[in-house]
């Protein structure tokens, strides 16, 4: 059996109903029962037992009596920076293996890999859209190139844009990632390394793929770093495109305010931002290895279902004995190209469309090279 705390929120919900679809039994776990029983007596994907208990995510022998009898636990209770240690030392204490939907470096060095490998027990962090997804998805894409004959790519360009509302947690997440130590804005890699300052944010108007005007943002994470390192790329670029004023406007001020009343602003800017608009996450990656070219792009339905479908996925891995023990990063130790394709199949029986769809442009394709761009975007 798989536990999901936090199996009712937001991520939570979809990494559920995701592990349910592939057949697994799941326990739901939160600290409202009645959040919790009133999740479990929806309509779910049959075929899989679901159950739920309460916990409490900050208490470790809660959450040891909630491993109890699991194989592996999921924590999609944040933000991570204040749950995680919780959780992953007392499945370790357990017995039990643990997957994290976010959990970042600091996470990452707090729990010890000499442990974990002696216990024969796993920690996957970094499961969710971003960091996640958005690691694991340049990997792939370098792999299908060099399937196609293609050599080590020298540089890549990785473009993210993500429609869709904030919640308090995930905007917790996501500010405490922003102030991370690192490269940081406006850094790219250079010559082999980080280097700080290397862009600057400019303005867009229908770019291929990203329709309308928007803010090019560079900013190198710690995730692009090992993305580059394992890609082997000279030179790379990270550029998130932010389309709406009121969220570019929230990013601007956020660094001076406290954590919860910057994260109110970011998800007001959020709602209003996306007001009329279905939520929807584009990745596009261009390698380039001299004049050859390899572009593909990655359409999502949303943050929470991608990031709840690839916390599943990682928690099969896990379960199936794909992940040795330790404690990993997703994108370092799954297989990127069948984490891909998990996220492209619909679930047979129960007539759900694919978390995202991939278009794998032909070979030397460049939309994003200068003269190209108005030639694809009258397509």
């Amino acid at each position: 059996m798989i536990g999901v705390i936090g199996g009712y929120g937001d991520v939570g919900a979809h990494t559920v109903l995701a592990l349910l679809r592939a057949g697994h039994p799941v326990r739901v776990g939160g600290r409202s029962a009645t959040a919790a029983a009133e999740f479990c007596a929806r309509p779910l994907p049959a075929g899989a037992p679901v159950e739920h208990r309460v916990v409490d995510v900050r208490d470790g022998d809660s959450v040891a009596a909630f491993s109890d009898g699991l194989s592996v636990l999921v924590n999609c209770a944040g933000p991570s920076h204040l749950t995680g240690a919780t959780a992953a030392c007392a499945a370790l204490r357990t017995g039990v293996d643990y997957v994290d939907a976010a959990g970042d470096d600091a996470l990452h060095a707090v729990l010890d890999d000499g442990r974990y490998r002696h216990a024969g027990r796993s920690a996957v962090l970094s499961a969710g859209l971003r960091p996640g997804l958005t690691g694991l998805f340049p990997r792939a894409v370098a792999r299908w190139a060099r399937a196609a004959g293609t050599s080590r790519p020298d540089t890549v360009t990785v473009r993210t844009r993500v429609l869709d509302l904030f919640t308090t947690t995930s905007a917790l997440e996501y500010l405490h990632g922003a102030s991370a130590i690192g490269p940081g804005p406006l850094a790219a890699w250079r010559d082999g390394a980080p280097r700080r300052r290397a862009l600057t944010r400019r303005t867009v108007t229908d770019l291929p793929f990203f329709p309308g005007t928007g803010t090019e943002l560079p900013q190198l994470c710690a995730e692009d770093a090992r993305t580059a390192r394992a890609l082997g790329v000279r030179d790379g670029d990270w550029l998130t495109l932010i389309q709406g004023e009121h969220v570019l406007a929230a990013l601007d001020r956020v660094h001076v305010l406290p954590p919860d009343e910057a994260a109110h602003r970011l998800c007001r800017a959020a709602r209003l931002d996306l007001a009329g608009r279905p939520p929807a996450v584009t990745l596009a990656v261009v390698l380039r290895t001299g004049g050859a070219t390899r572009t593909a792009v990655l359409h999502g339905t949303g943050n929470a279902p991608l990031s709840g479908a690839v916390a599943a996925h990682t928690a099969t891995s896990v379960l199936r004995g794909e992940v040795p023990p330790g404690r990993h990063f997703a994108a370092d130790v799954l297989d990127a190209e069948t984490a891909v394709a998990a996220l492209t199949r619909s679930t047979a029986g129960e007539g759900t469309a694919p978390y995202a769809r991939v278009e794998l442009l032909p070979e030397d394709a460049d939309p994003f090279a200068p003269d190209a761009v108005t030639e694809v975007g009258a397509l």
